[in-house]
């Protein structure tokens, strides 16, 4: 017998039991926390799931079997032009209002695709962080100041995170630009710009999907999310047209794919849902399975969603577990939060900075949020850490980075966006926060 692993199992068992034993079932605080976790997954759900990660993965899975290596290689890869390399990747995030969870397939794919670590993790920074509607809304609610200065810091820390990650892993990188200029040119199955304007169209069903409510009743935004799922269901629409005319998908497969959503557009038209739900279905129907092209992209599609999604329900959880859902608490209480993030001390930013990096922010929440916390006696230089590390970090958007790219990078990547949070966090405290 190997008494060394059995001590070790039971020890585990023995772990298992006093946490059974003792577990507080009956305390208040205990039983609202494990409430909150619920009620955070079943939001999360609700509000992401399908208008946001399914159509993800599905851009993810396209760029993995669409979009050549060479294309890749040449606009981010490890030996691209770092100008060009760098300026694509965080020039993203103002074109996706994604969140820190959202973006995952879609860094996940051009990784995998040979894109370079640097570039890759400036894209995975600027997803989230460098979202124009989110930076417009913090400088409305929270003073043009605080607005600018995340605009400005969510761009420079995209480059520098992306430059930072090259540099400590820049042995590999040489590495894999040594592979990747080795490397023969692919065959194109098509013109780049099919490719392209085949993504972009899913690119524009993501955004106006989940184009937010205004604040208002009047301007453009509030025009525009008025007639929103118009223009999701045009996006969708030339989707269609995309997959018969360049994928070369029958017509009538497609034809009754697009009968059940239409149909539950023309019946139930307060619940657009149904009719995306049924679109998804579709879709996936008529790829899964096939022996070309389009059941191969289903297939990568199929597989970021297996690798992904649970360890997004579980990081879900815990961060409800732990934190609550915004307005709510967890097991950890708020007044702890506001008490520890007053002033301008180092502490203070990095407490910020940590406490952002592990909560889960769904896009645009971080501006109420962070309203209370102002009026609880928050820190300037405290809430614009929370900015730049909140949005860009989460604990489920963790896991499924280590998942990506390993412990290490995954560690350097979140140590990198913490500490140039705080440093950003104390700059400006110190320049804007009252006497």
């Amino acid at each position: 017998m190997n008494w060394k692993r059995e001590g070790r199992t039971l020890l585990i068992i023995a772990a298992v039991f006093l946490a059974a034993f003792y577990l507080p079932v009956g305390e208040p605080r205990f039983d609202n926390a494990i409430l909150e976790a619920l009620l955070l997954l079943r939001s999360y759900a609700r509000e992401h799931v399908l208008l946001c990660l399914i159509p993800a993965f599905f851009i993810a899975g396209a760029i993995s079997v669409f979009v050549s290596k060479n294309s890749v290689m040449k606009y981010l890869g490890a030996g691209a032009h770092k100008v060009v390399a760098y300026g694509v990747a965080s020039v993203s995030g103002s074109i996706l209002a994604v969140c820190s969870c959202t973006v995952l397939p879609l860094f996940a794919g051009i990784y995998r695709m040979g894109a370079g670590l640097g570039p890759a993790t400036a894209f995975l920074y600027s997803g989230p962080a460098i979202n124009v509607l989110a930076i417009i809304l913090t400088a409305r609610v929270l003073g043009p100041e605080l607005g600018i200065a995340r605009a400005l810091g969510a761009v420079l820390f995209s480059v520098v995170i992306g430059l930072g990650m090259h540099f400590f892993f820049r042995g590999e990188e040489l590495e894999k630009a040594k592979v990747q200029a080795a490397m023969p040119e692919p065959s194109v199955e098509r013109p780049l710009w099919q490719t392209a304007t085949y993504i972009a169209l899913m690119v524009g069903i993501l955004v106006f999907a989940n184009w937010g409510a205004p604040s208002s009743e009047h301007g453009v935004w509030s025009a525009i999310y008025s007639v929103k799922w118009l223009v999701t269901s045009a996006f969708g629409l030339a989707f269609a047209a995309a997959l018969v005319r360049w994928f070369r998908m029958p017509l009538l497969r497609v034809a009754l794919a697009a009968l059940p959503p239409i149909a539950l557009a023309a019946l139930v038209p307060e619940h657009p849902m149904l009719s995306f739900g049924a679109a998804i279905i579709g879709l996936s129907t008529i790829t899964a399975g096939r022996d070309d092209e389009t059941g191969e992209w289903f297939g990568s599609t199929w597989g970021f969603a297996k690798q992904i999604l649970p360890l997004l329900f579980i990081g879900v959880l815990v961060a409800g577990l732990l934190l609550g859902r915004p307005g709510h608490e967890g097991l950890i209480p708020s007044e702890w939060v506001s008490r520890a993030v007053g002033g301008n001390s180092l502490w203070a930013n990095l407490f910020a900075s940590v406490a952002g990096a592990f909560m889960y922010f769904a896009t645009l929440t971080e501006v109420p949020i962070l309203q209370g916390l102002l009026g609880s006696g928050m820190g300037k230089g405290p809430a614009l850490a929370l900015l730049l590390a909140g949005p860009a970090l989460s604990l489920p958007n963790m896991l499924v980075i280590r998942s990506v790219m390993g412990t290490r990078k995954t560690v350097v990547y979140v140590s990198l966006v913490v500490v140039m949070a705080t440093v950003s966090g104390i700059i400006y405290g110190a320049l804007f926060q009252p006497v």
